[in-house]
């Protein structure tokens, strides 16, 4: 089958249209035709050499898709050839087909057009982990997400304000920020003109966030702490501006917070099948009910996957940049 490959650790150009071989479905898995893969950017990572697949995974990139199921690797599968799926995968979803654990692949969402609906599987899965799961955020908490014009971004505004939160989050330029506000936050924040840790002040009566998602990293991690309130929790979920820094500890220990980091890919088989389970159970009917839907800001034709990292990379997408076989 045709697939994307890395042929070196560098620049998008690295990027091959190659013929693949796939393994046959075993007993627990599921064979896919792919109609759309997600972009992300843990593969701009992998892409330079700096995030490897885990063990067993395809060596080409791809977190995440949405297809139809050719067929199952057992006949007791509740995944039956024709049906609509999204999968969150460890690796190898810039193909035509993939195999995956039948735990961690969902039906369709209802009312999503199937090759959209590529762009929820880790989104959603991230945004739910890590606002419920780590930071357990609360109905009438503040929450600051930065970046919510991003892949997770988006959908983590949409998800914390079907949650009860009070959403602030932080764009780049007037015409994203608005786009922020039509996703649901409260206040959006045009971190380019205005100061952040201040908007987060004046937006809760000085006490700060009780919750920060950070997809910034090291350069992030000054102004996070400065915007959590007492008890506050920062998690950590990127490194787009560094993976190293410097933390006030006084500033920590006087909010009586805490800071923590995760990742999503390395987890067990256990826990992304708990994971996905628990998307499919709280998140998918708030898609079905039209209160979270996929941003999508590009499709792009599989043999042109140089050009979507490019693009991914530019910083100009507001929401998810797909593939198309």
């Amino acid at each position: 089958m045709r697939a994307v490959t890395i042929s070196a650790p560098g620049g998008p150009a690295k990027l091959t249209s190659s013929r693949v071989n796939l393994d046959e479905p075993g007993p627990d898995e599921v064979l896919i035709d792919v109609a759309a893969a997600g972009i992300n950017r843990a593969d701009l990572l992998q892409r330079t050499g700096h995030y490897p697949p885990p063990a067993g995974a395809p060596a080409w990139p791809g977190l995440e898709i949405s297809g139809t199921v050719r067929r199952a690797g057992h006949e007791s599968s509740p995944w039956r050839p024709g049906d609509r799926v999204v999968a969150l995968l460890e690796g190898g979803g810039y193909a035509e087909q993939v195999v995956v654990r039948g735990t961690q692949v969902l039906p369709a969402p209802e009312g999503v057009d199937l090759v959209d609906a590529a762009a929820l599987p880790e989104a959603a899965c991230t945004a739910w982990t890590n606002l419920v799961d780590t930071a357990r955020l609360r109905a009438g908490e503040h929450v600051l997400v930065q970046g919510g014009s991003g892949g997770v971004g988006s959908v983590a505004v949409q998800l914390a304000t079907a949650l009860g939160a009070h959403v602030i989050t932080t764009a780049g330029g007037p015409e994203r920020v608005a786009r922020c506000l039509g996703l649901g936050a409260e206040v959006a924040v045009d971190h380019r003109a205005e100061d952040v840790v201040e908007a987060v002040r004046a937006a809760t009566e000085g006490r700060g966030a009780d919750v920060v998602l950070d997809v910034l990293g090291a350069c992030g991690l000054r102004d996070n702490v400065r915007a959590l309130a007492t008890g506050g929790r920062l998690v950590v979920i990127g490194l787009q501006q560094g993976a190293r820094g410097e933390i006030d500890l006084g500033a920590l220990m006087a909010r009586r917070a805490w800071v923590t980091g995760t990742t999503l890919r390395s987890r067990s088989a256990a826990e992304k099948a708990a994971l996905v389970a628990a998307v499919r159970e709280h998140v998918w009917p708030m898609v079905a009910e039209g209160r979270l839907r996929p941003v999508v800001h590009a499709r792009i034709p599989l043999d042109e996957a140089a050009r979507a990292h490019e693009l991914l990379e530019s910083g100009v997408p507001f929401g998810k940049v797909l593939l198309v076989p």
